[in-house]
């Protein structure tokens, strides 16, 4: 049985027949229960199913990265749906049923800040994946305290490793350790940068694959 709160123009909850009425982040909305569809796996349904599982894939394991990332574009939905909803429309590539997360376009920070300058990446030591770039912090709206953020995603594993508010941005490099796990295994390295508030943040840059040592 649906409920309507607050008098007749208020918000519904429940369901009354086919439409069902519910509230998110104090939004009141009203839905239409989907028909049953006779037949649910069609080509475009599997490719589609395809896309998003490969999407979810990828950032699942980023989802700390991409609540600090995503965050201004969380309006009325979550940082982590904005994030697939960019990388579903804009980074998956592939033929069906083959998709792939084109990670150079697979952005898991997006915003206006200043990016990185020149940076660069070094796995040659054991346990560890240094990430280094050259200071800008006097060009376009960089500031000095600027905070790296780093990721190294181990897709092999399901799992990521990050830093949100790595050093300065004056600094030029920030190392992050890895487990022992990893040695042996393809990873993708990314960074960012953020105010020292977090207010702001850079689109995030794909710094390409390495083997962890």
């Amino acid at each position: 049985m649906g409920v309507i709160s607050q008098g007749i123009l208020g918000g519904v909850s429940g369901k009354v027949g086919n439409v069902v009425g519910a509230s998110w982040k104090g939004i009141d909305y009203l839905r239409i229960k989907p028909s049953s569809v006779a037949n649910p796996r069609t080509e475009g349904q599997v490719n589609q199913r395809n896309k998003f599982t490969v999407t979810l894939e990828y950032l699942q394991p980023n989802l700390g990265f991409i609540q600090k990332g995503y965050k201004s574009y969380a309006v009325q939905k979550t940082e982590f749906n904005a994030a697939m909803s960019y990388v579903l429309n804009n980074a998956i590539t592939g033929a069906a049923p083959n998709f792939t997360v084109d990670y150079s376009l697979a952005l898991l920070s997006r915003g206006n800040l200043s990016g990185a300058l020149n940076p660069a990446t070094d796995l040659a030591t054991a346990g560890q994946v240094e990430f280094t770039w050259d200071d800008n912090s006097a060009e376009g709206n960089a500031n000095a305290t600027d905070k790296a953020m780093v990721l190294v995603y181990n897709p092999s594993k399901k799992e990521s490793m990050y830093i949100l508010d790595g050093a300065d941005r004056t600094v030029g490099s920030q190392i992050i350790t890895i487990p022992s796990t990893y040695a042996g295994d393809t990873v993708e390295l990314f960074m960012a940068f953020t105010t020292v508030d977090g207010s702001i943040v850079s689109n995030s840059v794909y710094l390409g694959s390495g083997t962890a040592n």
